[in-house]
């Protein structure tokens, strides 16, 4: 604990940011000219392999499994560490500057699409698949997908940040996020505990949009938290964790603007299904 006592007016200070001071600040808009690359399918995706990135890239790969041709897409790697969200091109596709961001040239007029549920939403009606038709299953669909994106800033912004990142180890802050994430992955177990899926016996984008942050921390690839959280003690989520990840679509999309890891597990870029064999 400190002593600190809040300012009547906050000021930034740049020395606070911790793992992400060069990157975090409190202004909008870009820092530089840069265009960004267009390649030839009419899906142009900007990103990084973060659970939000992830969470897309597995979409357009089950719908290419699903026979949908018009899902090809390339997938430009979207460097954060290096401010490449703060690009005038960048911010054009999302003046919020977070991956991932979509640009879809297959009608008369460009459509830009940001934030990963909206995304997903958008591929899954374009597509007409991984969301339900019938209201009352379409409604459950969407309920969880926004679920995630209300929830995932406390695993992601919350937990992980003062778990992981942060400069200094405040026990309240962790002991305030951890108590949360657990109540989310209780949340998680009891719903898959009477059902296949998260929103029914139906795979859809909330599972897509779900697994690569709480599958993630499940499978001990977030914020190395696995043990500190208990994680086995949430089966049912583990159950359904270790079956998403055995779809051959999910293994794909996984691995699409990857930098990290096992080589064999990275792909920065992706432009053709051949990449995937050729690891370019």
């Amino acid at each position: 604990m400190t002593d600190y006592v809040p300012p009547k007016v906050w000021t930034w200070n740049r020395e606070n940011g911790g793992a992400f001071a060069s990157i975090n600040r409190p202004v909008a808009g870009a820092t530089h000219d840069k265009e960004l690359p267009v390649g030839r399918h009419p899906l142009q995706l900007y990103s990084l392999a973060t659970p939000n990135g992830q969470k897309v890239t597995i979409l357009l790969e089950e719908l290419l499994a699903l026979g949908h041709q018009g899902a090809e897409y390339d997938a430009w790697l979207i460097k954060i560490g290096d401010g490449d969200q703060f690009g005038s091109g960048f911010v054009a596709v999302n003046p919020n500057s977070k991956i991932p961001a979509l640009m879809d040239h297959s009608g008369a007029k460009p459509v830009r699409i940001f934030e990963s549920g909206a995304i997903l939403l958008y591929l899954a009606e374009k597509f007409r698949a991984f969301v339900p038709t019938e209201p009352a299953a379409r409604a459950e669909c969407l309920s969880w997908l926004f679920w995630q994106m209300g929830s995932a800033p406390y695993l992601g912004g919350g937990f992980g940040h003062f778990y992981a990142y942060a400069p200094v180890k405040i026990e309240y802050a962790i002991d305030r996020f951890a108590m949360e994430v657990k109540r989310q992955l209780d949340v998680l177990d009891k719903q898959l505990a009477v059902n296949e899926y998260v929103a029914g016996d139906q795979y859809t984008i909330a599972d897509m949009a779900i697994w690569p942050w709480y599958g993630g921390l499940l499978k001990g690839r977030l914020y190395e938290a696995a043990q500190f959280l208990s994680v086995q003690d949430y089966r049912h989520v583990m159950r359904w964790a270790d079956a998403i990840e055995a779809r051959p679509a999910v293994q794909r999309g996984r691995r699409v603007n990857c930098t990290w890891g096992e080589p064999s597990q990275q792909l920065p870029e992706r432009h053709e299904a051949s990449d995937f064999d050729a690891g370019t």
